[in-house]
């Protein structure tokens, strides 16, 4: 480690470390926040934040990219789930002010197998996309999404056997 490269607050998190992984956190969190560019920005400073201030304190018990990883997923989550309560509060008292739903919708893709994929449910989805795109081996995929290697393992099997009934149906000859 390079002298000063270590957050005071977070002295086994380094800084060029951070760096290093800067990328794929952020392909991460643009996944999280349905590619809302914006909000990918806001998720990776309060990440950022809760590394610097020390909230958010690495142990060493994982990797530097599983942690922050799940930092990311953590705070996605606690973003949504306020926003899903609040657009119930608002749906059961009929309140006339419009609710902007855009940010709750999933995003489109031209990949055939990305639309397969995306088609899952959600724990399913992201174990892939954790695996395959991030480069995560399923027990770091689990402790991302806070779930025992067992159970990631368990949506990993099943979204291959679902993506694999897909594509053997798809008899539309189109590629994917």
């Amino acid at each position: 480690m390079r002298d000063g490269d270590a957050l005071e607050n977070n002295p086994e998190v380094t800084r060029s470390a951070l760096e290093a992984i800067h990328s794929q956190v952020f392909g991460w969190a643009l996944s999280r926040c349905f590619y809302d560019q914006a909000v990918a920005e806001d998720l990776m400073q309060t990440a950022y934040v809760e590394l610097l201030s020390g909230k958010a304190r690495f142990d060493n018990k994982s990797s530097l990219k599983t942690f922050v990883f799940g930092v990311v997923q953590n705070l996605a989550r606690s973003r949504y789930r306020r926003r899903a309560s609040r657009l119930r509060l608002v749906k059961q008292y009929h309140a006339t002010t419009p609710v902007e739903t855009a940010e709750l919708e999933e995003p489109t893709s031209d990949s055939a197998l990305w639309q397969l994929v995306q088609a899952l449910p959600s724990r399913q989805r992201d174990i892939v996309e954790l695996v395959f795109c991030r480069d995560f081996t399923v027990a770091e995929a689990s402790a991302v999404m806070g779930v025992t290697t067992g159970t990631g393992r368990v949506h990993y099997d099943r979204a291959k056997k679902a993506l694999r009934k897909q594509i053997e149906q798809d008899d539309t000859g189109n590629e994917l």
